[in-house]
C-alpha cells in the first residue's frame, strides 16, 4: 500500500548547500532557523501551547537526494568513508523512505499577520527543507541515558581552530552589521572540518561554502582554518 505525505512548513536555513551543514542537529549552536508553516497549515490554533516545549523534533524530507535511490549499506563520514554499514544503522539520507529527524530548540513562535513560523536553535537542515510533521520533544521519554550510540557514541569534536586573514576580518566587520552572530557561525561550522574524509590530508586547498548570504572562502593549514574570503552570495531559491 502507499501513502501520500505532504509538507507542512520550510526550513529557512543559514546551510545553502549540503557541503558543510552539520551532520547532526546542536553541533552548531549559532545557527538558527526559521521553519514557515504553509498557508494550509498556518493557524495558531496549530501550535497552541507548543511554547511550554524548549525542544521539538522536526521530521523533514531529504529533497536534495528525493528519487535517487538507495543501498544496503553505506559508508557514514563519521568512520572515515573506509567502512560500510547497514543503512539503518545510519542517518544516511540515501533510504528506502528519505525522511530525517531534527531535535531543536524552540526560540519562539511568530503568529502575526496570518502567518505562522518557528524560530528555532541548532538545526542541521539546508535551506528549502521540506518539513512533514513536528513533535515535542519530551524529556521524560526522548532522552535515555542508559543508551548506547554505537560507532558514534561520542560526540563529534571542534578539531580545527579558525582564524581569519586581515583582508577577511575587515569583511567579516562589514558583514556582521547586517548579519549579527556571522563570526560564531561560521567558527562553529568550520571548526568540525566538512571537508570530505578523502581530502583531509590535502592542506592548502581552498574551499567555498555558501553560510546565509556569503560565501565564505578557507584553507587547512596544519590543525587551523584560515578564513581568506567572505563574499556576497548570490540568493538562490530553492
Amino acid at each position: 500500500m502507499d501513502y501520500t505525505l505532504k509538507p507542512i512548513a520550510v526550513v529557512r536555513s543559514p546551510f545553502r548547500e549540503k557541503f558543510a551543514t552539520p551532520r547532526q542537529p546542536g553541533l552548531v549552536p549559532s545557527a538558527r532557523a526559521r521553519v514557515e508553516f504553509l498557508p494550509e497549515f498556518a493557524s495558531p490554533e496549530a501550535v497552541r501551547d507548543l511554547a511550554g516545549f524548549s525542544h521539538l523534533w522536526l521530521i523533514f524530507l531529504f529533497h536534495q537526494t528525493y528519487g535517487q535511490g538507495w543501498t544496503p549499506t553505506v559508508r557514514p563520514p563519521r568512520l572515515g568513508g573506509n567502512r560500510r554499514v547497514g543503512v539503518f544503522a545510519c542517518r544516511s539520507p540515501f533510504r528506502p523512505n528519505p525522511i530525517g529527524l531534527s531535535a531543536v530548540k524552540l526560540l519562539s513562535i511568530d503568529d502575526k499577520e496570518g502567518k505562522v513560523a518557528l524560530e528555532v536553535q541548532g538545526a542541521d537542515l539546508i535551506d528549502g527543507t521540506p518539513i512533514l510533521d513536528i513533535k515535542p520533544y519530551l524529556p521524560y521519554t526522548d532522552a535515555i541515558p542508559a543508551a548506547i550510540g554505537g560507532f558514534a557514541a561520542r560526540v563529534p569534536e571542534a578539531v580545527l581552530q579558525v582564524q581569519f586573514s586581515a583582508a577577511a576580518e575587515q569583511q567579516l566587520t562589514i558583514s556582521q552589521q547586517q548579519t549579527p552572530g556571522l563570526e560564531s557561525l561560521i567558527r562553529e561550522t568550520l571548526a568540525l572540518d566538512p571537508r570530505p574524509a578523502y581530502q583531509r590530508d590535502e592542506d592548502g586547498r581552498e574551499y567555498g561554502v555558501l553560510l546565509d548570504r556569503y560565501n565564505v572562502r578557507w584553507r587547512v593549514e596544519g590543525a587551523r582554518v584560515v578564513v581568506v574570503g567572505i563574499d556576497g552570495a548570490e540568493e538562490k531559491n530553492p
